[in-house]
């Protein structure tokens, strides 16, 4: 049986032996033959890339079949990508089942607050960020096209604020978007939906506070084909993304937060098949009295770090 990676073990009289029956310098001669005109970077990124992707093979054996059924999997992808006019990112939604975008999230956003507020969680882009949305006015609405079938109008506001003084931001923008009550963003549903419904940018008051109407989030599946459906289908996890509202806040000053909002009576939250839910992310929904345009009231505080501030390292 093949072990993992290419280190060897001490052999007669301290020579170092192989780990595993394959051509233990193969690996760094591909590594190797990187020019001299390769990044630095590049050459850190692509070399522990072929190092882990050969390091993968020989622990697995990987054999031919499933080599090449590999590389036609790859290819449906870029076919789905294309034929759908680069509205269906199947490369996207496989780093989310695969984990990776909430990792390389966390590598690039975690800070460790040295303050009494901590910075609110990032999560997830996903793939229905647009940068085409229109600001709309505090109190405005962003379903464009009127209250679906079975959405639940929501209040939803809050404070922006500065993670080392407690003070609210003045002029930082909420950028919010979010799938309309039959679980499909507006442009994979333009039968229903006009470009950028349930989508808009809020610029906050002289007071940090921001407040609008939207709809009560609600789950959906991932696509239930392609190659997503067929990895899913293969690890046997279910397609399922707990509701949630996705917002974006910003400030020339301040480090942005791109995250996700999830309701806390969602029975999807401990499974997410993107794994993007993190506790502070998990909001109440609650009944809202005296309010003709809402049934539902759902206050969220966002908290930023000025740009450079590290924390605990």
């Amino acid at each position: 049986m093949a072990t993992n990676g290419t280190n060897g073990t001490n052999g007669v009289n301290g020579a170092e032996k192989p780990a595993h029956r394959f051509d233990p310098n193969f690996t760094q001669a591909v590594i190797d033959g990187m020019g001299p005109k390769t990044t630095d970077r590049n050459r850190v990124v692509l070399g522990a890339l072929i190092r882990h992707i050969h390091d993968f093979a020989r622990e697995v054996e990987l054999t031919i079949d499933e080599w090449m059924a590999g590389v036609k999997f790859m290819n449906e992808v870029g076919r789905i990508y294309s034929e759908s006019k680069q509205t269906r990112n199947e490369t996207h939604r496989l780093c989310d089942i695969l984990g990776l975008e909430s990792l390389v999230d966390e590598i690039a956003h975690k800070i460790i607050s040295e303050e009494e507020l901590d910075p609110t969680s990032s999560s997830i882009l996903g793939p229905f960020w647009s940068p085409d949305a229109p600001f709309r006015p505090l109190g405005g609405e962003i379903f464009q096209d009127g209250i679906p079938p079975n959405g639940q109008v929501t209040k939803m506001h809050g404070v922006i604020r500065d993670i080392t003084t407690g003070k609210p931001i003045p002029n930082a923008v909420f950028d919010i978007w979010q799938a309309s009550a039959n679980g499909k963003y507006d442009f994979q549903d333009p039968e229903n939906q006009t470009p950028n419904n349930l989508r808009g940018k809020f610029r906050a008051d002289e007071n940090g506070e921001y407040w609008f109407y939207c709809l009560h989030p609600t789950a959906y599946s991932l696509p239930q084909d392609g190659p997503s459906w067929q990895l899913l289908s293969l690890m046997d996890r279910h397609p399922m993304r707990p509701a949630h509202i996705h917002i974006m806040v910003t400030h020339p000053e301040y480090q942005g937060c791109t995250t996700q909002l999830y309701p806390n009576t969602d029975p999807w939250l401990t499974s997410d098949t993107v794994f993007a839910v993190k506790p502070d992310l998990v909001v109440d929904f609650k009944p809202l009295k005296g309010d003709s345009k809402a049934t539902l009231d759902l206050e969220y505080n966002v908290n930023l770090a000025p740009k450079g501030y590290k924390g605990k390292l």
